[in-house]
Order: structure tokens, then sequence, then C-alpha cells
């Protein structure tokens, strides 16, 4: 069974993330930031459907700039599960990740800790690598706040175990952050 690709990729013309190969898709949003805005069904919402079925594969065939960016969410996603296991409520998990979005230690394509930089163009001046960085912690935010209205059923109870199950699971056996890091 293949694994789930970006719909983005072949419905819409998907513009590029500065010189990068990266796509610059719009998103649903009130966060500021260079995002271009829409009201319809996004990467984000394709990529917190697509990651409870795309986390077992360990490998992944990118078909465009739109699955880059994808595998970019899975991975915080990830990321964002590791940080709720710790949060005793939803207004807690919000703030934590928040936090989270905004945090400089999260690598970039490009970056030495990035775990794919051999599939990513990396920014080729500063202006394409500031507007990465911009568009980057746009669509964290914003997966944040979505993230929690889902794994948050209850907003007074731990988060959903249905989510939090996903935290140890690793796409194509590589993370955002190494193993054993703390963000």
């Amino acid at each position: 069974m293949p694994a789930y690709h970006s719909k983005f990729d072949t419905e819409i013309k998907v513009l590029p993330l500065g010189n990068t190969n990266m796509g610059k898709l719009p998103i649903r949003t009130n966060f500021k930031g260079p995002a271009p805005q829409t009201s319809q069904e996004d990467i984000i919402d394709e990529a917190l459907t697509y990651f409870k079925p795309n986390i077992f594969f360990r490998e992944f065939e990118i078909k465009g700039p739109a699955d880059r960016t994808m595998i970019y969410l899975i991975f915080y996603i990830t990321e964002c599960l590791r940080k709720l296991q710790k949060s005793p409520n939803k207004i807690a998990g919000q703030k934590d990740l928040n936090a989270l979005a905004l945090s400089h230690l999260l690598p970039i394509p490009g970056e030495n800790g990035f775990p794919l930089n051999s599939m990513y163009k990396s920014p080729q001046s500063k202006p394409d690598e500031d507007e990465m960085r911009a568009y980057l912690q746009q669509i964290r935010q914003e997966l944040g706040a979505r993230l929690c209205e889902l794994a948050f059923p209850e907003p007074n109870d731990r988060p959903s175990k249905w989510w939090l199950c996903f935290a140890r699971r690793r796409f194509m056996d590589k993370g955002l952050v190494g193993q054993g890091v703390q963000l």
C-alpha cells in the first residue's frame, strides 16, 4: 500500500517557497505571516488527516513541493505529540504548542540538524531563509492550534490516548530533532 500524498501537487499551482523546493501553500489562519489565505481545506488539514496512516511508512516518495511541506508538518506533529504527553489540560497544551511553534531550536531545511537535507533545497539567500522561517512558523502555529482541538476532546482532561499513542513513532525512522532532545 503506498503512502498518502498531498493532493495539492495535482489540484492547484503550488507556489515555491522562496528559492527552495518546498511549496508555499495557502492556509486558513489568523496568525500573521507570509502564507496566502484560503477558506477551503488546506495543507494543515491534509497533514492532520494523513498523519496517522503515513506515520507507519519507512519510505515516502516525494511527488512535488506540497509533499515536502506535508513531510515537514508530519515531523512537526510528532514533536507536538511528544510535548502534549506532559500537558494536564487543553490550556496547558495550547501554551506548550505555542511555545514550541515559536522555538528557534527547530531546524529548517538546509540547517545541520534537519533530517532530510538531501531531499530539500536549502534557501540560497537571507531573504529566502527569512521567508521560509516566517512561513514555517506560521504553519506551526496554526497546526498547533488545530491539533489541540483534536487531541483534547474535553478541555479539562488529559489529551486523547488515540493521538498520544503516536508520540513515540517516527516517520521514515527520523524526527525533526534528534532522539532525546527536549524542546
